[in-house]
C-alpha cells in the first residue's frame, strides 16, 4: 500500500480512499486540485491497486493498514476520512472498529452492499469478467467509452482514463475487492462519540441506497444531491462544485 501526503500542510487532515478498481490518481483526479488547496490530503492507494506485485488481500487487511498509518503518523487521530464508492466500506469500518478516531467520515454515495458467502462468490464471478472485459478489444472499449459519457456525463478523456483503469490491474485483485467488500459487515445503528457519518446521496441510484444510510448509521448527515453515483467525480463542475462545498461544510462542522 501506499500513502502520500500533500496539499496545504497547515489544513486539516483529510483521507482519500479510492473505489472499486481505482488508484486515487484516476478516482480523485478531478477534484485533487480543489481539495489541496484547503486540507493536508493523505492519498491512499490499496494493495493489488499500488503499482506494485502485490494483490489485494481483503478489506479487514487493508483497513488494517489504514489504521496502523494512521496511529503510527497521525497519533491515531485524523479530521476526516473521504471514501469514494467502494472506500466508504473503509470509512465504515474504521468508525465501527473504533481504533483510530476521525472527526467526520464522508461518505461518497456508496452502495453499502452486504451479502452472504455463496451470494458474494456468485456476484464476483459475473461482474468481474465484465469490469476487466472493456478493453478486449476496441469496439467493447467504445461501446463502455459511450455508455460513460451518456450515464455520467463524463467527457471522453475522462472515460477513456477511467475504462482503460480497468486493464491496468490484475483480475484476482479486482475479485478480492469486490468479494470481501460484500462480506465485510457494517452493524446496525452505529455510533462513535465525536464522530458524524456524512453521506454524499446520489438520488438517481435509488431510495434504497439512503434506506441502508440510515439503517447503519445512528443520525447520518445525508446531503442530497440530483446525479448518479459518484457523477461528481466524473461528469463535470455543475456537480463538482455543489459536493465540494458541501465537503467543506462537513469539515468545518
Amino acid at each position: 500500500m501506499t500513502f502520500d501526503e500533500t496539499g496545504n500542510m497547515s489544513g486539516k487532515t483529510l483521507i482519500l480512499l479510492p473505489g472499486t478498481c481505482c488508484d486515487w490518481q484516476i478516482n480523485f483526479s478531478t477534484v485533487i486540485d480543489s481539495l489541496a488547496e484547503k486540507y493536508h490530503l493523505i492519498l491512499v492507494n490499496y494493495d493489488g491497486f499500488d503499482g506494485s506485485d502485490l494483490i489485494f488481500p481483503d478489506m479487514i487487511t487493508v483497513t488494517e493498514k489504514i489504521e496502523k498509518y494512521i496511529i503510527e503518523n497521525h497519533n491515531g487521530k485524523i479530521d476526516g476520512v473521504l471514501g469514494s464508492s467502494l472506500g466508504s466500506s473503509f470509512v465504515g469500518q474504521l468508525i465501527q472498529r473504533g481504533n483510530i478516531h476521525m472527526d467526520h467520515g464522508i461518505f461518497g454515495s456508496p452502495d453499502l452492499d452486504q451479502s452472504g458467502v455463496l451470494s458474494a462468490k456468485i456476484k464476483s464471478a459475473l461482474v468481474v469478467p465484465l469490469l476487466t472485459s472493456f478493453t478486449k478489444s476496441e469496439k467493447k472499449k467504445q461501446k463502455a467509452k459511450k455508455k460513460f459519457v451518456e450515464m455520467f456525463e463524463m467527457d471522453e478523456k475522462t472515460a477513456e482514463m477511467f475504462i482503460e483503469s480497468f486493464s491496468r490491474f490484475k483480475p484476482e485483485s479486482i475479485k478480492n475487492e469486490f468479494y470481501t467488500d460484500l462480506i465485510t459487515c457494517l452493524k446496525d445503528d452505529i455510533h462513535v462519540e465525536g464522530t458524524t457519518a456524512h453521506f454524499i446521496y446520489a438520488n438517481k441510484m435509488g431510495e434504497k441506497y439512503k434506506k441502508r444510510y440510515l439503517k447503519y448509521f445512528q443520525d447520518p448527515d445525508i446531503r442530497e444531491f440530483d446525479m448518479q453515483h459518484e457523477q461528481w467525480l466524473f461528469g463535470g463542475k455543475q456537480y463538482q462544485d455543489p459536493v465540494l462545498k458541501v465537503i467543506d461544510e462537513f469539515m468545518e462542522i
